[in-house]
């Protein structure tokens, strides 16, 4: 356990993606970033302050996921957001129902003004050296093409996270997916 004065005031609700999908993307992620902690993931709610305790979030986050059914998610192709040159994959299907989770979650004691619309996606690499993001757009491409396993897996949780010292994530707390399907 960290001393509380390792933590670092941001949080994110994240769904970790199923193996062996996450070990593949982990991979290539340190592969192409050799520097980060990977850990695949889709962000629900993007890193954010908050303006009370962790309580108040956590119980929020646990009312809302709870109204949600499970879904399937399905990755596409690889692409990057031009203004930040962030490399990511695509989501081909299930991008509906992050989209009302992340609206449903983005209230009350979890609410913030991001910087940018929402777009659901799986991180590959960001924070990249100037004049390498083509390069290793490539690469992804290229390993992307490679990977023989699937592309999709079933969400029945999400986490909610705090950022510790060294860019580490730490699970404070998990939520199901228990709504009826819609």
């Amino acid at each position: 356990m960290r001393p509380s004065g390792d933590r670092v005031k941001l949080y994110a609700l994240v769904i970790y993606l199923a193996e062996p999908l996450a070990g593949f993307l982990d991979d290539l992620r340190l592969e192409m970033a050799p520097d980060c902690n990977p850990r695949a993931h889709v962000s629900v709610l993007p890193p954010r302050p908050l303006e009370n305790d962790a309580g108040a979030a956590i119980q929020e986050v646990s009312r809302v996921v709870s109204e949600f059914p499970a879904f399937e998610i399905e990755l596409g192709k690889i692409d990057v957001f031009p203004v930040t040159d962030v490399i990511y994959i695509t989501i081909e299907s299930g991008d509906e129902q992050l989209r009302q989770l992340h609206a449903a979650a983005n209230r009350g004691a979890l609410a913030f003004d991001e910087p940018f619309p929402y777009h659901p996606h799986v991180t590959l690499a960001q924070d990249l050296e100037p004049g390498h993001t083509d390069r290793l757009r490539e690469l992804a491409i290229r390993r992307w093409r490679e990977f023989d396993g699937p592309r999709s897996f079933r969400v029945e949780s999400a986490v909610f996270v705090q950022n510790a010292q060294g860019n580490q994530w730490i699970d404070l707390a998990e939520g199901r997916l228990r709504g009826a399907p819609a």
